[in-house]
């Protein structure tokens, strides 16, 4: 199993922007995708976007799509999410999982997460 290590999050105010980072080490050519999910105070878990490391499958959560892009550099084994427009509602814990499935859009289908990032959006 590998590890998976977030980066990017912060402070940022309303209509700003931020680019996160999650960077894979120990990834087998066994690991179908990488997918973004988030945690908001009080809130439960929601999808947020996720993308094959072939780069042909991509998705996002209604709430993002839109003002999100996410990519993916296999040199790196790393998956940028790049979120623009942000809203306060954006305010939360994003984590960053790998998957061997194709369903890049279920929780349970990640093998092993990042310890998450903060994302704090001032209004």
């Amino acid at each position: 199993q590998g590890q998976v290590v977030e980066s990017g999050g912060g402070l940022v105010q309303a209509v700003g922007s931020l680019r996160l980072s999650c960077a894979v080490r120990g990834r087998t050519s066994k690991e179908y995708g990488m997918g973004w999910f988030r945690r908001a105070p009080g809130k439960g878990r929601e999808f947020v976007s996720a993308i094959s490391w072939s780069g042909g499958v991509r998705y996002y959560g209604d709430s993002v799509k839109g003002r999100s892009a996410i990519s993916v550099d296999n040199a790196e084994n790393t998956v940028y999410l790049q979120m623009t427009n942000l809203k306060p509602e954006d305010t939360a814990v994003y984590y960053c999982g790998s998957t061997r499935t194709l369903y890049l859009k279920s929780y349970q289908a990640y093998d092993y997460w990042g310890q998450g990032t903060q994302v704090t959006v001032s209004s």
